[in-house]
C-alpha cells in the first residue's frame, strides 16, 4: 500500500493516490510504503531517483539496522515493534522500519502497518514538519522507542499477570505464553541495541545542525531507556522461568519418591503372601487354625514398621 502526505500548517494531509504518477512533484513530501507491490516500488524508485533495492531492505524481516549514506540518498534502517493477535494472547516481535531521506522528500518502509503513522497522523507527536527531513526522521526514531517502551510496560504486565496464573495452578499453557515474552524481549533487547548502534552515528553521518543535535540526544535517552527496561524485565523473567523449572524439578522428585515408597510398601505383603503360598512341607502355621489370621496380622504388622519407618525418613512427603 502507498500512502502520500504533504506539508499542512499542523498535521501532513494525505493525497489522492489517483493523483500520484512517476510526473508528480513529491517535493517536501512523506511517502509512506506498507508491503509495497512491485509496482508501486518501481514507481517512487523512477520518481525519487533511488534505487529498487534500497526501497525493498526494509522488506526483509531478517534485515539488521544499518544506516547508509549515498550522494543520492540517506537509508536509515532501524527496527520497530509489531504485535499480533495470537489465539489466546498477544505475540511481541520486530519489523524493520526503513527511513530514505533524498534532497526532496522522506520515504518510510515498512512490512506491516505500523502504529508510529498513526501517532503522526494523531498529533501525538508535537511540532511535525515534513520540510525539516531530519528533524522529521529524529522525530520518527523517538515515537519507534517510546512504542518500545509502552511494548515493555505491556509484557511485564502480562508477566505479572501470568505469574500470578502460575502460583495459583502451574498449566503448560502460562508456560509457554511465559516463555514467548521472553522471546520477545530478546528481540527487543537486540532491536534496540542494533537502533541504539544506527542513532550513534547519525550526527556525524547526517551532519545534524545544532538543534536537530538536542533533540537526538533525547532520543538517544529514551533508546537507552528502553534498552534498560528490555535488559531487567529479560533477567527477570529468566530468574521466573528458572525457578518454575526448579519447582516442576522438585514436584517431579517428590512424585517419584512417593511411588517408590508406596511400591515398597505394596510388595511386602505380596512377598509373605508367596513364601506362606509354596506348597512345601514345614511351611509355618500351614496346619494351624488361625494360620490365615496371623500371616495377615505378620503383614499388616511389616507394612506398619514399614510405612513408619519412611514416613520418619519423609519418604511419603
Amino acid at each position: 500500500m502507498l500512502q502520500v502526505f504533504k506539508k499542512e500548517t499542523k498535521l501532513p494531509i494525505s493525497i489522492d493516490s489517483s493523483l500520484i504518477n512517476e510526473d508528480y512533484d513529491f517535493s517536501n513530501h512523506w511517502i509512506h510504503m506498507i508491503n509495497p507491490t512491485d509496482k508501486e516500488i518501481e514507481l517512487i524508485a523512477k520518481s525519487t531517483n533511488i534505487p529498487d533495492e534500497v526501497i525493498k531492505a526494509a522488506l526483509d524481516e531478517q534485515e539488521a539496522p544499518r544506516i547508509e549514506i549515498e550522494d543520492e540518498y540517506s537509508l536509515i534502517l532501524t527496527d520497530i515493534p509489531f504485535t499480533e493477535d495470537d489465539e489466546d494472547h498477544y505475540t511481541y516481535s520486530t519489523l524493520p522500519f526503513a527511513c530514505i531521506l533524498n534532497k526532496s522528500c522522506i520515504i518510510t518502509v515498512c512490512i506491516a502497518d505500523t502504529s508510529v503513522v498513526t501517532d503522526v497522523l494523531s498529533g501525538r507527536i508535537k511540532d511535525v514538519n515534513i520540510e525539516k527531513r531530519k528533524k522529521f526522521l529524529l522525530q520518527l526514531q523517538m515515537a519507534i522507542s517510546k512504542k518500545f517502551l509502552w511494548y515493555l510496560t505491556q509484557i511485564e504486565k502480562t508477566g505479572q499477570r501470568v505469574q500470578a496464573q502460575l502460583e495459583k495452578k502451574m498449566k503448560n499453557e502460562d508456560i509457554m505464553e511465559m516463555m514467548d515474552l521472553q522471546k520477545a524481549l530478546v528481540y527487543f533487547t537486540t532491536s534496540l541495541r542494533g537502533n541504539s548502534a544506527v542513532l550513534e552515528r547519525m550526527p556525524k553521518q547526517l551532519r545534524l545542525s545544532e538543534d536537530d543535535v538536542d533533540f537526538w540526544e533525547d532520543v538517544m535517552i529514551e533508546c537507552r531507556q528502553a534498552i534498560d527496561m528490555a535488559t531487567i524485565y529479560r533477567e527477570i523473567m529468566r530468574g521466573q522461568m528458572d525457578t518454575y523449572a526448579s519447582i516442576i524439578n522438585n514436584d517431579m522428585n517428590r512424585i517419584m519418591k512417593i511411588l517408590t515408597s508406596l511400591t515398597l510398601i505394596v510388595a511386602i505383603p505380596s512377598m509373605i503372601g508367596a513364601f506362606w503360598g509354596m506348597n512345601l512341607p514345614g511351611i509355618p502355621f500351614a496346619g494351624h487354625p488361625w494360620g490365615f489370621w496371623i500371616v495377615i496380622a505378620l503383614s499388616v504388622a511389616v507394612v506398619i514398621a514399614v510405612i513408619i519407618i519412611l514416613w520418619k525418613r519423609k519418604m511419603l512427603k
